[in-house]
């Protein structure tokens, strides 16, 4: 990056805190974290704060069908597609302060540092904040971002229903949010999208490293399974007349975990939802319901885990006596970032005296469908221990700065390019 008036730039540390706090009202639990699942009323009115600061920072706001919030600053050369930064407002269920909504925030804390500091941008800017990252509430994730860059059939996805059977898109409608999902995709590419986001591992703490440079995501496979049994008094029903469900899911979700570390530290394998049925201490599980996803850095790995799976499932359930349904949910490829905007945020963390490495996301993000569509990089900071979808998930006011700064200097450095 070349010394230019901009690399003095210094975005607001304290406000940019100050404002991820703020946002934290929004779902705040007890123990520090928050619950805003994706269009519940506390993600709504965290959406319209949101939306309010960004006005207040004279961006040009816009809602599309889905939810997705984007907000504009013009560039000199109105001609010229936008560069896009972002991340979600929408947490797990009693997740953390920082994940997804420090990229958000940071992307209104650049607006505002370049409104401080009376910058103007060759390109226009613009960031968004994407509907329905984390896919908590409807089981599909990287919702808005998918439909924007065409990866969801519209019709699904608006199908889709939460525990209480409330679908999207009558979720969408209490919202206020109208329109037809099938506009979503027909937004205009940007030129660019950068992602700052915690880490969510261990790596960067661990090795004393500030910044991460993200080069790519790796490959995920998600199922829903369907075990069925016969639910039966649990003092009469002796062992050889037994179609226990939940005996068969367990075999399961031991062999998601051997199919997992046979991988070896690569290996990703996780059953993060299980609803049993009848539920009742005296009944033998009829039914069980769980997740399944598998995750690698390579696209062979996944197919190899994707044809192994339901075919050894599937011999467990039937030596238990009971059926099973398996159903595909998600499956993403590995996904290798654009080697233009990585080395714009390497040259961003050199150029601040920050110490990096490059790294490949264990984790989904909205930056993985928006590289379909667009040129795409991520710059990660530390959490402590690694700890994410948790409410004791952080990082320290000063990573969080550190991380901001070299994502204001990214975006300027790709709206100002020569084209």
């Amino acid at each position: 990056m070349n010394t230019t008036a901009t690399d003095n730039l210094r975005i607001d540390g304290q406000r940019l805190w100050d404002s991820l706090m703020d946002m934290a009202r929004f779902g705040a639990t007890p123990a520090g974290g928050v619950h805003r699942l994706a269009l519940s009323p506390r993600d709504v009115a965290g959406r319209a704060h949101f939306c309010a600061l960004c006005e207040a920072a004279g961006l040009a706001v816009r809602v599309d069908a889905v939810g997705n919030i984007f907000a504009r600053r013009p560039g000199r050369d109105p001609t010229r597609a936008p560069v896009l930064f972002g991340s979600h407002l929408d947490s797990q269920p009693f997740g953390g302060k920082f994940d997804g909504a420090l990229g958000v925030m940071a992307a209104l804390e650049v607006m505002r540092s370049l409104n401080d500091h009376g910058v103007e941008t060759e390109a226009p800017l613009e960031l968004v904040n994407w509907t329905d990252e984390e896919g908590s509430r409807f089981g599909v994730g990287l919702i808005g971002s998918g439909l924007w860059a065409g990866a969801h059939d519209p019709a699904r996805i608006a199908a889709l229903t939460d525990d209480e059977g409330v679908s999207l898109r009558t979720a969408l409608d209490a919202a206020g949010i109208g329109g037809g999902l099938e506009t979503v995709a027909d937004a205009p590419a940007p030129d660019a999208y950068f992602e700052l986001h915690i880490e969510q591992g261990p790596i960067l703490e661990r090795e004393g490293e500030t910044i991460g440079i993200v080069t790519g995501a790796q490959a995920q496979l998600w199922y829903d399974v369907i075990v069925t049994g016969t639910a039966a008094h649990a003092g009469t029903t002796p062992p050889s007349a037994r179609r226990d469900a939940l005996v068969c899911a367990a075999r399961v979700i031991d062999l998601v975990d051997r199919m997992m570390r046979a991988r070896g530290e690569d290996g990703r394998g996780t059953v993060g939802q299980l609803r049993v049925s009848p539920n009742s201490r005296n009944v033998i599980p009829g039914e069980v319901r769980f997740s399944v996803e598998f995750r690698h850095p390579s696209d062979a790995e996944i197919d190899r885990l994707a044809a192994q799976f339901p075919r050894e499932a599937g011999f467990i359930a039937r030596d238990c006596g009971t059926a099973i349904d398996i159903r595909p949910v998600l499956r993403l490829a590995a996904q290798p970032f654009d080697p233009a905007c990585i080395a714009l945020v390497r040259e961003a963390a050199a150029g601040l005296g920050l110490k990096a490495r490059e790294m490949v996301s264990g984790a989904g993000h909205d930056a993985v469908q928006v590289a379909r569509r667009a040129p795409t990089s991520m710059i990660f900071v530390p959490c402590k221990d690694g700890l994410s979808h948790n409410e004791a998930e952080s990082t320290e006011p000063g990573e969080a700065e550190a991380g901001a700064q070299v994502l204001l200097r990214a975006v300027l450095a790709r709206a100002n390019r020569p084209v």
